[in-house]
Formats: structure tokens, C-alpha cells, sequence
């Protein structure tokens, strides 16, 4: 078996590894509560959980979105998009941007109406 006859098999290797990272890095939505990913859902420190997350991010946490059980870690350097998550605290946001599997990297944060 010489090195041509391998290379569709390498080709559709690599192709398909291509195909995998590309899904990954593709925009997403997603509408949660803005927390924090030190506490997570449970907010330990007295006070309201409002109170809880900006001591938390206060104190270098950083913001997370609450979905249904998945707790997004968000990671941004933008200064609006971080103003907006402090004014959000609590309640429901929607976000885009991209999960890289340990952080989603936040695009956008825009309000939503109570459920």
C-alpha cells in the first residue's frame, strides 16, 4: 500500500477535523441570567444574589449566563459589554458570540423580558 492510496483517507481526515473546529467557533445565541462563575447557581455570601455577584466580580470573578442547568463562563475585555452584564445582574439577557468549550466569548449582551 503505497502513499497514494492514502491519500484520500488523509484527506478526508483532515477535512473532516476542519469541518469539527469550524462547528465549534460558530456564533451562537443564547438567553440566560447573568451571574457569576465563582458562585455559579448558589449564591453563598449574604444579601441578595445581586449583591452576590457584583461582590463576586468585584473581587476578579468573572460574569457567567445561567441556561437551564449550564452554567457559560463569559469572557470579554469590552467595556460596554461588561457595563451592560453589571446593570444586568440577575436578570434575563440574551448573548452571541462563540463557546470555545471553557469560555463563551461575548459578541453581544441585549436585555430580555422577565419569563
Amino acid at each position: 500500500m503505497g502513499l497514494n492510496s492514502k491519500k484520500p483517507v488523509l484527506l478526508t481526515l483532515i477535512l473532516g477535523v476542519g469541518i469539527i473546529a469550524g462547528a465549534a467557533t460558530k456564533e451562537q445565541a443564547l438567553t440566560g441570567v447573568v451571574g457569576d462563575a465563582l458562585c455559579g447557581r448558589e449564591h453563598s455570601m449574604p444579601g441578595t444574589p445581586v449583591a452576590c455577584i457584583r461582590e463576586c466580580i468585584g473581587k476578579g470573578g468573572r460574569y457567567s449566563l445561567l441556561v437551564a442547568d449550564k452554567v457559560y463562563v463569559l469572557e470579554t475585555t469590552d467595556q460596554a459589554l461588561l457595563d451592560t452584564l453589571e446593570k444586568q445582574s440577575g436578570l434575563r439577557v440574551k448573548i452571541t458570540g462563540t463557546d470555545n468549550g471553557k469560555t463563551f466569548l461575548l459578541k453581544t449582551v441585549k436585555p430580555e423580558p422577565p419569563e
